[in-house]
């Protein structure tokens, strides 16, 4: 028996190219009489070419000898039959598709050998009686297939709930010099490759057809194959953070095709199925087939990542190595990381397993990322498994350094239509008289209370859902539906003191901050939080969103220290490459005890010079990513770098903001050094004042209350909040049950006056 393989520079795509007599099979595959010369041989070169540049796994160079010799004869006939000679051995099935365009299959003659983590390329023959151009399919309950997929089952079949047997992946082959459709020839051949989780001998079901209901009867298009997987080599990683010491990574291994390896659709926690990257501690391993491999070593934005080209020999063991660099340490200056929003079930984490991941993948993921805190918040889905997890303080597998703690989204709970909430901080995760979530309030004011009640830090998650505005403007005078699952009955709840923040960076800038900006313009002081809302919004990693609080000289970090930051806004959200540390006004830093002791509160006189100081960094590549910075601001990544990039250079405008107004502006080298910017303004009236570097990081406001007098910066917001009052009543009022609906439609009226006094007192517009 002969192996073919394609060593270690190949692509680690190999092909079953043997032949039936060296497999120990005889069997012949039916001969296709009715092929046209001219056109099998242009397919057939196009296959060839395939294998050669694409795949990496060309022909043995004897089944070219026989397939120029077939190209070389003068007789139609016998050239086809040349051409089937020389490929038939090396075909795993025979697809059989009827004048009917019923599909029923049978066995090739090819090796079934597979790698274990690796793929093997084989051939299948195509008799195409019917004539059909739709795109072939090979499905099996073996081989769950990732969304997008050219290969994509129909909705008609089953997916298979026993994760342990789908050990196989599946790629129909349909990439350039290959027709992703079938030509409609009677005779072709089309290439499929096979991914293998597991070593050893596995049985596959595989099933083959060009649409639902093509199917041939009794089960005649599917075929029982077994295959033997040669083990993969254990690569040990060991990797070291800046100051030597181990530490948690991320990895991302692709071989000279692009494929990811592990492969994402054979992924088991703590390997998450939907990212390109898995998480390895110092001295873990991971399971990689022999070849050549480029990898990137990441740990979160504020390292620098590390690319390598390696190879992986034949042999019980390999060992790599990484030294990981930050370009910017912010704990190091007092300013801690979090996400206030990830979930450890639903969404992506739907398809395996049903229940969610346990806390040690979620830590996993937390180090890996370099994410000082992480909040893993329970909801609808899995629910009631996920709340186990909940003890109203850390896990205990929280460090010194990096902390994590279960807390609630309340989504996929009746008041879930009004805006989803994120409770911080909880003593207790069931609201008072409930056993089941349908129990629940229907809106969300009861709810933030109650949070709110037992020392709880509340907010809204993903708030620009429902918050859709046309224009880029902010703040952006439309007047939006409020018909979505964002911050949405927090332009209620706020006139309650009911809610401490809402989230950004993980819906559209613009829909997020504009709600925002409105109501800091009446007087009101909420504050803003960053999130990745993982892996509903954000599947690729925890902390794309993200929270930098700032603690006391020598304080540890703490849960509490870190949740109270968000409450009083000594934080600035960011998606990581970019940086407003030490936000102050006169000597005031932001979120620090002020006037009366309130956070944030500068007072003055008209006309007083504020004196202005921050720090500020951000890090772009040398050259633009047009992917990123020609989209629209509503298209992912929402929050991110490339979109503050000033025209082809590599800086990035900071800009301050005043009453929602920007009303200086200086640019920086995002070259990764902090630089000191110092701003001078005079107010004639009260004001909020930010800095941002929009669309990627935007700091808490510092309150400036000039002459004793509160912020009412612009009527025309105050009129828009009043508006808003309206639409998110006529939109969500229905849904509130009818015994709770007089106490919503009181809360209501009491936002309705509240808003109507901040009008009479408010200025005409946002400039001072």
């Amino acid at each position: 028996m002969r192996i073919i393989t394609l060593g270690i520079t190949c692509g680690l795509l190999f092909l079953s190219l043997v032949s039936a007599t060296a497999c120990g099979q005889d069997t012949e595959l039916p001969l296709v009489t009715t092929a046209a010369r001219q056109p099998l041989e242009a397919q057939v070169k196009r296959v060839v070419q395939a294998l050669d540049e694409v795949l990496g796994a060309p022909l043995p160079a004897e089944v070219k000898t026989q397939l120029g010799a077939a190209y070389e004869m003068d007789d139609g006939a016998q050239a086809s039959r040349a051409i089937q000679a020389a490929l038939d051995p090396l075909c795993l099935a025979f697809v059989h598709i009827n004048p009917e365009s019923r599909v029923k299959v049978e066995a090739g003659s090819a090796e079934r050998e597979l790698v274990q983590h690796g793929w093997r390329t084989f051939l299948v023959k195509v008799h195409n009686e019917g004539g059909v151009t739709a795109p072939m399919r090979v499905l099996s309950p073996n081989a769950p297939v990732p969304s997008g997929s050219s290969n994509h089952p129909a909705p008609d079949v089953p997916e298979n709930p026993n994760t342990r047997d789908q050990w196989l992946a599946i790629d129909v082959v349909n990439r350039q010099p290959l027709n992703a459709r079938l030509s409609g020839l009677s005779l072709e051949y089309r290439v499929v490759a096979l991914y293998s989780r597991d070593e050893g001998d596995r049985e596959a079901k595989l099933a083959f057809d060009v649409g639902q209901g093509t199917q041939d009867l009794g089960f005649r298009n599917e075929v029982n194959l077994l295959f033997s997987a040669a083990p993969a080599v254990p690569v040990t990683l060991e990797v070291v953070d800046e100051n030597n010491k181990p530490t948690t990574a991320a990895f991302e291994f692709r071989d000279k095709l692009g494929r990811v390896y592990p492969a994402r659709t054979r992924g088991l926690a703590p390997d998450f199925f939907f990212q390109d990257q898995v998480y390895r501690h110092h001295g873990e391993s991971v399971l990689l087939p022999p070849g050549e491999y480029a990898v990137v070593c990441r740990r979160g934005p504020e390292y620098t990542p590390v690319t390598k080209q390696i190879t992986v020999p034949e042999g019980d063991s390999h060992k790599e190595s990484f030294q990981l660099k930050r370009w910017i340490h912010l704990a190091r200056l007092g300013w801690y990381s979090g996400d206030h929003h990830v979930h450890a079930a639903g969404c992506a984490h739907y398809d395996q397993p049903t229940q969610g991941v346990a806390p040690e993948d979620m830590m996993r993921h937390i180090l890996g990322e370099d994410l000082n805190v992480g909040c893993v918040l329970a909801w609808g889905p899995c629910w009631y498994f996920q709340k186990q997890y909940f003890s109203g303080g850390l896990h205990p597998l929280s460090t010194p350094d990096y902390l994590m703690r279960y807390d609630v989204e309340v989504s996929g709970f009746p008041s879930s239509h009004a805006g989803h909430i994120c409770l911080l901080r909880l003593n207790e995760d069931d609201y008072p008289g409930t056993t089941q979530i349908n129990e629940w309030p229907s809106w969300g004011l009861p709810v933030l209370k109650w949070g709110k009640e037992q020392g709880g830090v509340t907010g809204f998650a993903h708030s620009g859902w429902g918050l859709q505005v046309p224009g880029n403007e902010l703040p952006n005078y439309n007047v939006p539906a409020f018909d979505g699952i964002g911050a949405n009955e927090f332009i209620v709840d706020v006139t309650h003191d009911a809610c401490d923040f809402i989230s950004t960076v993980d819906t559209p800038a613009v829909w997020e901050l504009n709600i925002w900006y409105h109501t800091l313009n009446c007087g009101f002081t909420t504050r803003i939080s960053g999130e990745t809302d993982f892996p509903c919004i954000y599947g690729q990693r925890v902390g794309l969103g993200r929270s930098y609080v700032k603690l006391k000289p020598d304080e540890p970090l703490t849960f509490d220290a870190w949740t109270l930051g968000i409450r009083d806004g000594r934080a600035y959200v960011s998606d990581g490459y970019s940086h407003l540390p030490d936000f102050q006004i006169n000597g005031l830093g932001v979120g620090q005890p002020g006037a009366e002791n309130r956070a944030s509160v500068l007072q003055a006189k008209s006309g007083d010079e504020l004196k202005i100081k921050i720090n500020a960094a951000s890090l772009l590549g040398e050259e633009p990513d047009e992917a990123i910075r020609n989209r629209s601001l509503d298209q992912q990544p929402y929050w991110h770098v490339e979109r503050a990039r000033v025209g082809d250079s590599r800086k990035v405008p900071v800009e301050l903001i005043v009453n929602g107004i920007a009303v200086e502006r200086r640019e920086i080298d995002a070259d990764g050094e902090l630089r000191e910017l110092t701003f001078d303004y005079r107010p004639q009236q009260s004001c909020w004042v930010a800095v941002r570097i929009f669309p990627s990081a935007h700091t808490n406001p510092i309150f400036v209350e000039v002459d004793d007098k509160p912020i009412r910066a612009s009527k025309r917001s105050a009129q828009w909040c009043l508006q808003a009052v309206e639409n998110c009543w006529n939109r969500k009022s229905p849904a509130y049950r009818r015994e709770e609906r007089a106490d919503a439609k009181s809360a209501y009226d009491r936002a309705r006056e509240v808003y109507r006094r901040i009008l009479d007192e408010a200025h005409d517009d946002t400039r001072n």
